[in-house]
């Protein structure tokens, strides 16, 4: 059973190693695996308006955060960003964390959720955000650098809350 909860600064420890395996992994995320841990703690834990940790057997298994997609005039719609770790990947954390963060980001105020940048070959993540009722509202071509694939498609997918 998947725990999800508000991250406190004491489960960046568990989130780190994820992130590190993810930015190193290079297939869906445009960080550098050579991002620090301090760099990674900002981003991640200290500038989103919430940050959350899925946990199975009291371990980080996965966490996402959620933060306005842009400023202003644009700050109803958010951005939310998912990391699972490798070993609990295909288990339902990814699918849980987002049914989670739709309800969060209605409890946040935000009245859409975008995603930026999908890169078009993570076929898990978009089976999931197409289940949970996202649209593709464009293709990016060439936008993303595969670590192994090389230049691929990212999707803007969206969905009103």
């Amino acid at each position: 059973m998947t725990e999800i909860r508000p991250a406190g600064k004491g489960d960046f420890d568990g989130i780190w190693p994820i992130m590190r395996a993810v930015f190193e992994e290079g297939e869906t995320y445009p960080h550098s695996g050579a991002i620090s841990e301090e760099a990674a703690f900002d981003y991640w834990i200290k500038s989103p308006t919430a940050t959350y940790v899925a946990l199975d057997g009291g371990r980080v298994k996965g966490t996402y955060y959620v933060r306005p997609n842009q400023p202003h005039r644009g700050a109803h719609v958010c951005n939310a960003g998912y990391m699972v770790s490798p070993e609990a990947r295909n288990r339902g954390v990814g699918t849980a964390m987002g049914r989670h963060s739709l309800n969060q980001a209605r409890a946040l105020g935000f009245t859409a959720m975008q995603f930026n940048l999908v890169v078009a070959t993570n076929l898990p993540s978009i089976r999931i955000w197409e289940k949970l009722g996202f649209r593709k509202a464009g293709t990016l071509p060439k936008a993303f650098d595969h670590k192994k694939l090389g230049l691929v498609d990212a999707l803007v997918m969206y969905r009103e809350l």
